[in-house]
């Protein structure tokens, strides 16, 4: 299925640094619970299946990006504000995304 330009601007991507980072013992699914700094828009939580990978302690001050126009998910005790983004590997496990360079927090993908 193709999308058209337009559908495209309708996703809102930003780069945030995660600045804090727990266990979600709660979550159906193995998961951590992320803060994101995103500059102008705040801080914003998010529920991410990332733990084959990352633990807690080492994400902090990860820049990752993130979808941030999604409507809030309630995810058990949790709401969840972003979707943060990575590709899956050949066993299926998240790898995150992030930009190769730094640039600040809130900056808009395109």
């Amino acid at each position: 299925m193709t999308i058209s330009w337009q559908d495209f601007e309708k996703v809102d991507m930003r780069v945030g640094v995660v600045t804090d980072a727990s266990e979600f013992p709660e979550a159906r699914r193995p998961a951590l619970r992320l803060w994101i700094d995103f500059g102008p828009l705040g801080v914003k939580s998010s529920s991410a299946q990332i733990t084959a990978h990352y633990r807690p302690a080492e994400l902090i001050g990860r820049r990752v990006v993130a979808v941030v126009n999604f409507p809030p998910k309630q995810i058990g005790p949790f709401v969840s504000e972003v979707l943060v983004l990575g590709a899956y590997n050949e066993a299926g496990d998240v790898i995150l995304l992030n930009p190769d360079r730094p640039v600040a927090p809130g900056s808009k993908i395109g």
